[in-house]
């Protein structure tokens, strides 16, 4: 566990990772993987826990004595040197002799495909060449695992894809252990043996790329991990899930009888069909060409379906959506219910207290000092600004869920679940108010 200022940044994580693997830390800012990172390299040490490599406890020992090397988004080359001393310069801080130093820089060289370049001034060289001799100065050390802080972030589009592949040939030709961290999901698939997705200083789920992407665990990593269309449903019995008002054949199982779940397809798992012969049908609200596809946007059920597909369609054009069985996967909730329900108490005469608000409610007809359950709907709870604000929270999820977002709100005392049509940044403080009238207050 690692706290700053009294707040959980790593939430009692647990990782192990493989001999020669390419793990790829995932999440968006702020959930806790460039932390994880920096204790695994020895700059920071947790507030609880322990960091074990090959069964020997390292979590005391500084970066210097560890077997890891790093390279930051900003390389921090020397400027005054040029490409053969940036990359020699830690062999001879360890006084290897001439030759070992020669010998090795060069094979370095040649593996970063910067043969020749060993006379070049770092100043004169592009964005993907320092970063290649970054990884080679790190490399020459001959560490047992290199860690990566989001270097290729300050490359362009371009660049930065030819770069994923070169990064991994690099990893598999010199047999080390990465650990990469990044909030690009193209990178993460494009290079990993292993992705670790976090949020909220918390692991949510790892696995290899293509069982992260097919098989999301929950509606955060379904919709972190590429484009996907997350709607709400029921779990009626194994097999069978009800959602967009119909029932339909699924591959899961293992739920409650009428348990709510989140129902995910991919977009481009869905098919064009006749609207007779179709699972649903609807209008085309948007067409936009991707340059390998068309993705169309689809208003069916009183939904938002997001396909994607070589065929085009027009605005406006009556169309089929099918999707089999296989194509839909089935997650538990990332928050339970689907209304929030908290403590309260009863104050005063019809004065209800919770989370350190309170509100007026006629004939109440619940004595005073009462202990009382709350139940808040979602779409009782308005984003609103925290001038007008019953309160502030900090927003811990943003989901859309086909007509509208669902966010989770976090209090000290409790998460709350909201409904909305605002697009607000994950991460942040936001003012929220109640409509008092749509909350139900029970005795306890």
């Amino acid at each position: 566990m690692v706290r700053f200022d009294g707040e959980i940044i790593l939430n009692h994580i647990n990782l192990s990772i493989k001999d020669k693997e390419f793990v790829t830390l995932l999440g968006p800012s702020g959930c806790g993987k460039t932390t994880t990172l920096r204790i695994i390299g020895g700059f920071l040490h947790p507030d609880e826990g322990r960091v074990f490599f090959c069964g020997e406890d390292i979590t005391g020992k500084p970066p210097h004595l560890r077997p890891v090397n790093t390279v930051f988004q900003r390389y921090a080359l020397f400027p005054h040197l040029n490409v053969y001393e940036n990359i020699a310069f830690g062999l001879k801080i360890k006084k290897l002799d001439k030759e070992e130093i020669e010998n090795r820089v060069m094979q370095m060289l040649e593996i970063v495909n910067l043969s020749g370049f060993e006379k070049r001034r770092v100043t004169q060289l592009s964005g993907g060449q320092q970063q290649r001799v970054a990884i080679a100065r790190a490399m020459v050390n001959r560490p047992k695992v290199l860690l990566l802080d989001e270097p290729l972030g300050a490359l362009d589009l371009k660049l930065r894809k030819e770069m994923q592949i070169e990064l991994k040939d690099m990893q598999q030709s010199l047999e080390t252990t990465f650990i990469y961290v990044t909030h690009d999901q193209e990178e993460a698939l494009t290079m990993s043996d292993v992705v670790v997705v976090m949020n909220e200083g918390e692991i949510l789920q790892e696995g290899k790329p293509t069982d992260i992407y097919n098989e999301p665990q929950n509606a955060f990593v379904a919709d972190f991990i590429g484009e996907s269309n997350i709607v709400n449903g029921i779990m009626h019995r194994d097999y069978c899930v009800e959602f967009a008002g119909k029932l339909h054949e699924c591959e899961d199982k293992n739920f409650r009888p009428m348990q709510p779940v989140d129902v995910v397809i991919r977009p481009e798992d869905i098919r064009f069909a006749a609207p007779e012969n179709a699972v649903l049908s609807g209008v085309v609200e948007t067409v936009v060409f991707k340059g390998v596809h068309y993705e169309i946007t689809v208003s069916a059920a009183n939904l938002h379906w997001i396909i994607q597909s070589t065929r085009s369609a027009n605005v406006g054009d009556e169309i089929g959506l099918r999707f089999g069985p296989g194509d839909i996967h089935i997650m538990k909730k990332m928050f339970e219910g689907t209304k929030t329900v908290v403590k309260g108490r009863v104050t005063a005469e019809n004065t209800v207290e919770f989370l350190g608000i309170s509100f007026k409610r006629e004939a109440l007809g619940i004595p005073a000092g009462t202990e009382v359950t709350v139940s808040i709907e979602p779409d009782s709870v308005e984003l609103v600004s925290a001038d007008r604000a019953d309160m502030v929270v900090y927003l811990e999820s943003l989901i859309y869920k086909g007509a509208y977002n669902e966010v989770i709100l976090y209090t000290e005392e409790s998460e709350i679940m909201a409904h909305t049509q605002l697009d607000e940044e994950v991460g942040t403080d936001v003012g929220i108010k109640f409509d008092f009238d749509k909350i139900d207050v029970k005795r306890n």
